[in-house]
């Protein structure tokens, strides 16, 4: 197990960079800076690698499921039942595109199909690290959802403005 002082410097790696992304107005920025943060410390070669006490995930996971489930109100309730059938064609549209995706990848670039299966999954991060985990492939999944996340967080807002601001910001529901 790593050294105390050891998880102590990837928490305060991890804080400086969400902190720093809090400054750049990106949605989810102190997810994406910790994230940064936390991994340009392990990249470098010059901490041990973080072994985080037993549960400590576990905790942390059941905490971010319990903020974003807070979320989902009788408002969110009442928005699903306008939204089923695009939450529906959304969420098979997204898994068929990863299947694709991932075994496009797989074959053109011969990487390891459950790798790129799972990198192309339609999931979060930490969820389908810990699926690639099982596999014994959590390292390789979480580096190509921490591309995909971070990509996804610098590029998306630019795009919903330029898309809103030649739509006058209508929507239709």
């Amino acid at each position: 197990m790593a050294a105390p002082a050891t998880l102590v410097l990837y928490l305060l790696c991890g804080t400086a960079g969400g902190l720093l992304a809090l400054r750049t107005g990106i949605p989810a920025a102190p997810l994406a800076g910790a994230l940064l943060g936390a991994a340009v410390a392990s990249m470098s070669g010059r901490l041990e690698v973080a072994q985080w006490p037993t549960g400590t995930r576990t905790l942390l996971e059941i905490g971010i499921g319990t903020v974003i489930g807070t979320g989902l109100t009788s408002a969110a309730l009442a928005e699903l039942r306008v939204l089923w059938r695009p939450a529906i064609l959304i969420t098979v549209a997204l898994v068929a595109t990863g299947l694709v995706v991932g075994l496009w990848s797989s074959r053109l670039l011969g990487v390891d199909p459950v790798i790129t299966l799972l990198g192309a999954a339609p999931g979060g991060i930490s969820g389908m690290s810990l699926v690639g985990a099982q596999f014994g492939v959590g390292a390789a999944v979480a580096a190509l959802h921490a591309v995909r996340l971070i990509t996804v967080l610098l590029v998306l807002p630019v795009i919903v403005r330029l898309v809103l601001g030649s739509t006058g910001g209508s929507s239709s529901g």
